[in-house]
């Protein structure tokens, strides 16, 4: 029986443990920081402090820590770095988390060396897994000859809570926007290394999509490059995670493309569309790989949160598996369905 411990107990909670258990796994420790939610009960488990989280790693001996959190590695360093001095694997719905050697190289290579030193494993997985990774690659595995990548993904921060809200600049006037989001990427090739060299780059999610892709297709990407422009609606739309109501013209959210060129010639173009959506507008996952024939994957409505989560846990035994270090799920194999399996 596997063993684990929920850190962060917030919407994407609810699902990773109902499914992990549903495979037969055990919840053995939970950790939040909300004074709300610690002291509550989860399957018979008592919600912990993050104080007492090195404790809790040490009493149970889980076999892997979950982590439903934040989207940034800064965010994440903290809990992934006690995971790793302790010999614990753990697995992340951090967005960033999914190919972090591209946009903060100082915080992967600190817990790549942890986990190599104490014999785990720290990846990051989610949606992103199955379908802007390994449905894009299984097309490409079918395609003959192939001269672009191209893919849009768009999804509801309302969903996901404000942490993630306001990374995608929900709520904030146009000025605001362009000063904490946009500018970001108004700067040389330089500048955003720099960034990137010292920690404080904000990557859009597709930032660590477009590497991912390319690795897994054994492509050697040559140049990379990403603008975020704000998306408005035409009325005002009311949003229960940001507590506010979001006028017309102000930002609901944000589009972000990265596009990826590659010395064998391909193109990987990829954008994210993450805001607060007006009533009846759906999820939407569509890609298309150009060139010996050209295949367009269309998915509506697609229940990204549960489809976040299920990915997560059937990642477990993969991570449990793989070789130490901070490993990206690229190199685990395909994924497959625990319930029938496990």
């Amino acid at each position: 029986m596997i063993k684990f411990i929920q850190y962060g107990c917030g919407k994407m909670s609810k699902y990773t443990i109902k499914f992990a258990v549903e495979c037969g796994m055990k919840l053995v420790g939970a950790v939040d920081v909300n004074p709300k939610v610690i002291g509550t009960t989860i399957e018979g488990v008592t919600v912990s402090p993050k104080e007492d989280f090195v404790n809790l790693l040490k009493e149970k001996n889980p076999d892997i820590v979950i982590v439903t959190t934040m989207s940034l590695m800064s965010d994440i360093e903290e809990v992934f770095t006690i995971c790793a001095e302790n010999g614990v694997n753990a697995i992340t719905t951090c967005e960033e988390a999914f190919y972090p050697m591209v946009s903060n190289p100082k915080i992967t290579e600190k817990l790549d060396r942890l986990a190599k030193e104490h014999n785990c494993t720290l990846t990051g997985s989610g949606y992103q897994d199955a379908f802007w990774g390994n449905l894009i690659t299984t097309l490409a595995g079918a395609t003959h000859d192939i001269t672009k990548i191209k893919g849009s993904s768009s999804y509801n921060v309302e969903d996901y809570g404000i942490a993630l809200a306001e990374v995608h600049g929900a709520g904030m006037s146009l000025e605001e926007f362009d000063e904490k989001i946009a500018a970001a990427d108004k700067i040389s090739k330089e500048e955003r290394q720099a960034l990137i060299d010292g920690g404080t780059y904000t990557p859009s999610y597709m930032w660590n999509v477009v590497p991912w892709i390319a690795e897994k297709l054994g492509l050697h990407l040559s140049d990379m490059t990403q603008v975020c422009v704000p998306i408005t609606h035409d009325e005002d739309i009311e949003s229960s995670t940001l507590g506010m109501t979001v006028k017309k013209g102000m930002a609901t959210g944000m589009s972000a493309v990265v596009t990826g060129e590659t010395k064998e010639g391909v193109v990987i173009e990829a954008e994210c569309i993450g805001k607060v959506y007006p009533k009846g507008e759906v999820d939407k996952n569509d890609w298309t790989v150009y060139g010996s024939p050209n295949t367009r994957l269309l998915i509506t409505e697609p229940d990204t949160v549960q489809l976040t989560c299920a990915t997560i846990v059937n990642r477990i035994p993969d991570v449990i598996n793989s070789e130490a270090g901070y490993v990206p799920t690229c190199r685990m194999g395909e994924l497959k369905n625990l319930r029938k399996t496990i």
